[in-house]
């Protein structure tokens, strides 16, 4: 038996376990490996001082393979580090440094090569130049799972440099490579400019390629709106391109990398690090080796765990580290700066949220950076009130392409899975409305039941029957799996939305035409597992996290009650016109009064007893009339026209049928604004 035992490689481990990794199925994939590509792609281009411009290709070679490509305009990497960027599973140099950066641990796209070899066998192709004038280096790699080692399939294990000019077009051209070579131009009489640098990835995996939740669709659409900087190009299996285009022309300001805090260091850790330490001292080595710790910090740590400042690091053992670990613990220590994580900011959240999901109302709100285990980290949260539902976007075309992609057994299951934020009472009403049976199979449905389907989702009012939209980031990376186990869910679900307006039940998400995203910066994001979908339940984040999602529900809550204020003054006004010109011929019959005159100056009272109906709000959501309310700072306002306006009045509910009971407080509850403080109490 023991000759049977041996050292199992890591990329080894993975291949058996990839659904570690996100590779759970074919659908989940794709979208995985589309997801890795980009976030390196970002990544190298923010680093790099660059506006992102990415491309993203997906091909269906077969009935179950697809290509993914990927290719940025980032500075490009250097031949020596290709091979092992993209043929070693944990390889990179972003896990031992304190920093926000997308990707931590190595893994995700040498993974996604590695899923592709196993499924397909064809080689993972790398494309990368770093000057317009230099080499542009080609490989075609496979994995080795035995060593975790990457394998040179091309250039007699070289890999193959293109040069500049036609005879690295006619390569290019005789190989087959794929490369994008020119910007698309800023105006139609300008000239592309050529890309100087960059990488293109290139995989064939097997996949399936699904439009709705957790698709690569919904992917790039959320990666637009936490990227406004981002230009992206999206060409999907049926050749329709699509491009998110940038609505900022600023770069985020780049993260500092910093020490690791001393309180979020275990003792396993602290040992490791006295073994590896080159300082001489003990006092040297904790002021060297950790963030906020001074000399005098460091003396204070050291008597309490009676030892001297001046100890041998190499001299402690395990006794002494056991010691130093608890003074650590014990000493007050200033928490990690926090120019490590770069947040979005309010303006470009609702700049990025504006631009994807169209609404009546958005509000924005980042909270200070706090700690968690000694790892910095801020939370921030933008919300979009109103607008129309996804079953109302849609072209009939599309919904038919949707019915033959889905794996729903019901055209119920379907409506639930596919649009976002569509709940079962809001599928409900579609169904009822189209006249269509609970079990009807949505794969089977014929011509014109589609149509009467389509017509149902275009016609029936759901406003009322929608769940709430939640959009999960980390990092700037969208979280589209596990939505049950993450905390930003729960956090969500645990909040009292109904003193914002809004109906929930218990333990529930609220209800409405609310979209809501919530993104979590940090140096060292707690997920709950490898493939990074959903973050762990810290009471620290949680809280920042319902601090945040209190602020814009006030917010939402005053545009709410002064939208219902606006709407009955309006009622009373036109109630009163109803009836003013008889008012004013009695009175002109009782005592001789000009009529006009009489009616004019009721008309002059009328107005000023229902002021609130002329009030008008800037896009800022700030009343022209400084005398009038203000949400303060995060918000947007979006004017609706005349139809738009007039088909919220025939068939939205008011808020007090919206919500019934909950539109009155209970007892001890609050409705109106509070202060942070009070909250947190």
């Amino acid at each position: 038996m023991a000759k049977k035992q041996r050292e199992i490689s890591v990329s080894e481990f993975f291949a058996k376990n990839r659904h570690m990794l996100g590779f759970d199925n074919p659908r989940k994939a794709l979208l995985t490996t589309i997801k890795e590509a980009v976030d390196n792609s970002l990544d190298a281009c923010e680093e790099a001082g660059i506006l992102p411009e990415i491309w993203v290709h997906i091909q269906q070679m077969g009935e179950s393979r697809y290509q993914a490509a990927v290719q940025d305009n980032g500075p490009g990497i250097l031949k020596k580090q290709i091979p092992l960027i993209f043929g070693k599973l944990l390889y990179g140099s972003k896990f031992h440094r304190l920093r926000m950066s997308r990707g931590q641990q190595g893994i995700g796209i040498s993974a996604a090569g590695m899923y592709a070899i196993l499924t397909t066998g064809k080689p993972i192709k790398i494309v990368s130049k770093t000057g317009l004038r230099k080499d542009a280096h080609y490989y075609e790699l496979r994995i080795d799972t035995k060593v975790n080692k990457p394998e040179i399939l091309n250039g007699k294990g070289n890999g193959l440099d293109i040069p500049y000019g036609e005879r690295g077009d006619k390569i290019i051209q005789d190989e087959g490579i794929e490369w994008v070579t020119h910007f698309d131009p800023e105006t139609p009489d300008a000239a592309p400019k050529p890309i100087a640098h960059g990488t293109r990835v290139s995989l064939e995996l097997e996949a399936k390629y699904q439009r709705g939740k957790g698709s690569v669709d919904e992917y790039l659409e959320q990666t637009a709106i936490a990227n406004p900087h981002v230009t992206l190009h999206y060409t999907d299996p049926s050749g329709v391109t699509k491009t998110y285009r940038r609505s900022s022309e600023i770069l985020p300001p780049e993260a500092t990398e910093i020490k690791p805090h001393p309180y979020g260091v275990e003792l396993g850790r602290l040992v490791s690090m006295c073994k590896e330490s080159t300082e001489s001292s003990l006092s040297g080595f904790l002021t060297n080796s950790f963030s906020r710790v001074s000399p005098s910090i460091a003396k204070q740590i050291c008597d309490k765990a009676k030892l001297s400042t001046r100890m041998r690091v190499k001299r402690i053992d395990r006794d002494h580290a056991e010691h130093l670990y608890a003074a650590i613990q014990e000493t007050k220590i200033s928490n990690p700066t926090t120019d490590c994580i770069v947040p979005i900011g309010e303006e470009q959240l609702l700049k990025g949220l504006h631009s994807v999901v169209p609404a009546e109302f958005y509000a924005a709100a980042t909270r200070p950076p706090a700690v968690y285990r000694g790892n910095p980290f801020q939370i921030e949260v933008a919300l979009a009130y109103g607008g129309n539902v996804e079953t109302q976007k849609i072209t009939k075309d599309l919904l038919k392409e949707l019915l033959y992609e889905t794996d729903a057994r019901t055209v119920r299951q379907f409506l639930i899975l596919t649009f976002n934020g569509l709940g079962p009472d809001a599928a409900d009403k579609i169904l009822k409305g189209s006249k269509l049976g609970t079990r009807k199979s949505p794969n089977k449905l014929k011509p014109k039941e589609v149509d009467t389907l389509f017509e149902a989702m275009q016609s029936v009012n759901v406003n009322e029957g929608q769940s709430m939209n939640v959009y999960r980031y980390a990092n700037r990376v969208p979280l589209q799996f596990q939505h049950g186990d993450c905390a930003i869910t729960k956090t969500i679900a645990q909040t009292n939305w109904r003193s914002y307006g809004l109906s929930q039940s218990r333990g529930n998400l609220p209800s409405g035409p609310v979209t809501i995203m919530v993104h979590i910066a940090s140096v060292w994001v707690p997920f709950t597992n490898q493939a990074k979908e959903a973050v762990a339940s810290y009471d620290e984040i949680q809280k920042e996290m319902r601090l945040a999602l209190q602020t814009v529900g006030r917010k939402l809550g005053m545009f709410l009650r002064r939208r219902m204020k606006v709407k009955q003054q309006a009622d009373r006004r036109t109630i009163f016109r109803r009836y003013l010109g008889e008012v004013a011929q009695a009175v002109s019959d009782i005592n001789g009064a000009d009529k006009e005159v009489v009616y004019e100056q009721l008309l002059e009272v009328a107005r000023k007893k229902t002021a609130e109906a002329d009030m008008v709000l800037d896009e800022s959501g700030k009343a022209i009339d400084p005398s009038e309310a203000n949400y303060g700072g995060g918000v947007l306002i979006v004017d609706k026209d005349e139809d738009e306006l007039l088909a919220d009045l025939i068939n939205r509910p008011t808020e007090a049928e919206a919500n019934g009971s909950a539109a009155k407080p209970a007892d001890g509850e609050q409705s109106e604004l509070f202060d942070e403080e009070d909250e947190e109490d």
